[in-house]
């Protein structure tokens, strides 16, 4: 079994709602419902959380909702493993069963099912703990530089200041889409940004973090730019 798991607590607080907030005419979740769906991964696609309105919503869109998530993991403190883990054991009575678990999350309206599919892939084919979405960064990260108490700059590799860009090394960072793992991964609850990891690099326009309203102001603009409905 291919299970996908997609958290959607109702406590949002910088955009209240968040998870079923209409995004350029869809409710939000709905982007991860369908990708999952129009991937082909997954013989069960399940919604995790502690909301009856998100859980109703996510049920008409197709989606499973097995149970209701508890109080202790429905926080502003709880991180993503020891959600997908309660979802893996409250979703399955055998965890032999599961061969992949994939978390996608709610507010991932890029997300594109080729890419899904991909990751697995890349799962299975390098026997990794997880595979997940990331990009690359747009600026050398070498350059960064720090704004000090008294308003002064300082870079953070000051070493680099003379290095040009096309010789320091390309980094890359999480692109907060999906996380494919295996059940023994998500249950021991390793981390995932490790070695025992790899990554499917994404496309710098396909991604967009949305936790702020000026977030959503700018994804909706990217979105009806891609034209991706």
């Amino acid at each position: 079994m291919r299970l996908a798991i997609i958290p959607a607590r109702g406590g949002s607080k910088r955009i209240p709602r968040k998870n079923i907030k209409a995004f350029c005419g869809k409710p939000m979740i709905a982007y991860s419902i369908e990708a999952a769906q129009k991937s082909g991964c997954f013989d069960k696609i399940v919604v995790s959380t502690d909301d009856e309105e998100i859980a109703t919503m996510a049920r008409s869109l197709g989606a499973d909702v097995p149970f209701m998530r508890p109080k202790e993991l429905s926080d502003d403190h709880t991180a993503t493993i020891p959600v997908i883990a309660h979802a893996i054991t409250a979703s399955v009575r055998d965890i032999k069963d599961v061969e992949a678990v994939c978390c996608i999350y709610a507010t991932a309206p890029f997300v594109q099912p080729h890419y899904i599919q991909e990751a697995y892939e890349k799962l299975i084919k390098t026997n990794s703990a997880y595979a997940f979405s990331a990009t690359s960064f747009p600026f050398p990260i070498q350059r960064a530089i720090r704004l000090t108490k008294d308003d002064r700059v300082e870079m953070f590799s000051p070493e680099h200041f003379n290095t040009r860009s096309q010789d320091l090394e390309e980094a890359f960072h999480d692109a907060g889409q999906f996380y494919w793992g295996t059940p023994e991964a998500w249950l021991e609850g390793k981390i995932i940004f490790a070695p025992h990891s790899t990554a499917v690099l994404l496309p710098r326009h396909l991604v967009q973090d949305i936790d702020t309203p000026e977030d959503w102001v700018r994804a909706e603009f990217m979105y009806k730019a891609l034209a991706l409905s």
